[in-house]
């Protein structure tokens, strides 16, 4: 049975699940377009392409037909967990009859986090989803049957965002404005206050006002803070920074105590939503002893939720709520044009990529198909060395990204004990780590933690093998890695879009696959 499953809104993708399996999971914002993308014609006509057959299912996730979660729901709804609402029916499409099947958004995101987790299905488990909007825990039972525990915060992720766009004076007063890109951009500025520091009374105030305010973005205007301090007060300022980190605490905190409160069986949770990206907070939960296991998938964001769909559509269906799957599940890379006539190519193994890794090179890498989820796991990736400070400058302007942003390090799972504080093997890249040596600059954040991701020999052998040789030669089995991308968009995906931002980034190369792509040199741009 193959699952054609689609989620419309931001982060737009579509999946196929053929008898239990994920084939791909295409994502509108990959290959170079904008972030946060809607499913476009050229996302719909790739899948058709890799599709060989029309689906016996077609699955929609729910959603609005608006900007807000609050508009007119489409076809399954946002909120609600109960299955009544769903759709089942029999639909025509291209003149065949199949199956269509259409669920909540709310009830995605459980679905996508137990189908990829490794907790087996006919046991009890607990969820969290918590995004922008949603802020709740659920209790799963044997049979799939989800009850809520309790809705312990609305809108979690919109008011952790919110605090960022009122200190930073590029954000407009006024009510609806929003900005997907200032979560993760406040996520790296918490680590720059002091943990456990108790809030003055404006901090209190501020942060109280927001985490009690109804529908925040349509409702609070930013300029109603102009009495504080705060306001436009600038992201880097040494009392925001502190500020950010209490702000993150007390969300974290109100989730903390209703869990320690009210979950209390002890089972397996698994999270769900964009606030499953904090590593911070994932850390937490982890290490907090109040349940069995956590995991939270790569996709944990929006760009599960089609997958999620289609988990739920096979269970009403099949009875089976678990997929095989990869992280790697993407597109393959589009070799659209000859080899540029600026640049030297030719065939270079693990060794040498090493080697110009050891020299001080920025690096792209590329290798099969790309990775679902947000962040880069090894196959579209930046690569340097760990062992500066000027390093993680560089990829940072490169990026063209704040100096406060951290760079993420890949590493190798036998070196993780050696060079942090491990919380064990972190595949996706979603949780901290603290670093254990001053060796590794790069990659330390202003806290002595690092977004780790660890890498074995199964999980991504190219990118294990290529540590390996860097172990080799410096001793260390660990790099930096961030993701290969223009500014504002998804990954890079195909040779002409490589090779442009080889020359406006002045890239030292670029691998795809075993062949090595370098610019010759008065065609290459310094941005060192």
């Amino acid at each position: 049975m193959r699952i054609f499953s689609m989620k419309p809104g931001h982060d737009g993708h579509i999946c196929s699940v053929n008898d239990g399996k994920l084939e791909y999971s295409i994502e509108a914002e990959k290959d170079s377009w904008p972030r946060y993308e809607v499913i476009t014609p050229h996302v719909f006509t790739r899948a058709m392409e890799l599709t060989d057959e029309i689906p016996d299912v077609i699955a929609m996730s729910g959603w609005v037909k608006g900007f807000h979660s609050v508009s007119q729901p489409t076809d399954g709804r946002y909120f609600t967990i109960n299955p009544e609402d769903r759709i089942l029916e029999k639909r025509k499409a291209f003149g065949k009859e199949i199956t269509y099947f259409a669920s909540s958004h709310e009830r995605s995101h459980i679905f996508c986090s137990f189908a990829l987790s490794p907790f087996p299905q006919n046991e009890p488990f607990y969820a969290l989803v918590w995004e922008g909007n949603i802020g709740a825990f659920y209790r799963v039972d044997e049979e799939m049957n989800i009850s809520c525990i309790g809705r312990v915060m609305e809108d979690p992720g919109n008011k952790y965002a919110y605090l960022y766009a009122l200190a930073d004076p590029k954000f407009p007063d006024g009510k609806g404005h929003f900005r997907f890109e200032d979560a993760g951009k406040l996520m790296a500025l918490c680590s720059y206050g002091e943990p456990d520091t108790p809030a003055s009374e404006e901090e209190q105030y501020v942060i109280d006002t927001i985490l009690n305010q109804k529908s925040i973005l349509l409702t609070l205007d930013k300029a109603s803070f102009k009495h504080t301090r705060f306001y436009s007060i600038g992201v880097e300022h040494p009392d925001f920074k502190s500020l950010a980190r209490k702000h993150s605490d007390a969300i974290f905190n109100r989730f903390y105590d209703f869990a320690k409160e009210n979950l209390t069986e002890g089972f397996p949770l698994v999270i769900g939503g964009g606030c499953g990206l904090n590593c911070d907070w994932n850390s937490a939960w982890k290490a907090s002893g109040l349940f069995q296991d956590v995991f939270v998938p790569p996709c944990t964001n929006d760009s599960g939720s089609a997958i999620g769909t289609a988990a739920e559509a096979q269970f009403e269906l099949t009875g089976s709520a678990k997929i095989e799957w990869s992280v790697y599940a993407g597109e393959e890379f589009f070799l659209d044009i000859p080899v540029p006539k600026e640049v030297e190519v030719f065939d270079a193994g693990y060794d040498y990529v090493a080697d110009r890794l050891a020299g001080g090179d920025v690096i792209g890498w590329v290798q099969g198909k790309y990775e679902i989820g947000p962040r880069a796991l090894g196959n579209r990736s930046l690569l340097a060395n760990t062992f500066s400070k000027e390093i993680h400058a560089r990829l940072n302007k490169i990026k063209r990204r704040e100096d406060f942003r951290p760079i993420a390090p890949i590493c190798m799972e036998e070196e993780v004990d050696r060079l942090f504080n491990s919380q064990g093997s972190s595949p996706h890249m979603l949780y901290f780590q603290t670093v254990r040596t001053d060796a590794i600059p790069a990659v330390t954040h202003i806290d002595g933690s690092a977004r780790l991701q660890s890498v074995n020999p199964q999980q991504n052998p190219k990118m294990y093998k290529l540590l390996s040789h860097f172990r080799n030669k410096t001793d260390f089995g660990i790099l930096c890695n961030t993701s290969l991308n223009f500014n504002g968009t998804g990954f890079i995906n195909r040779l002409s879009d490589l090779h442009q931002y080889a020359l406006q980034t002045g890239l030292d190369g670029y691998v795809v696959g075993d062949r090595f792509f370098c610019l010759k040199k008065h065609h290459r741009a310094s941005v060192s």
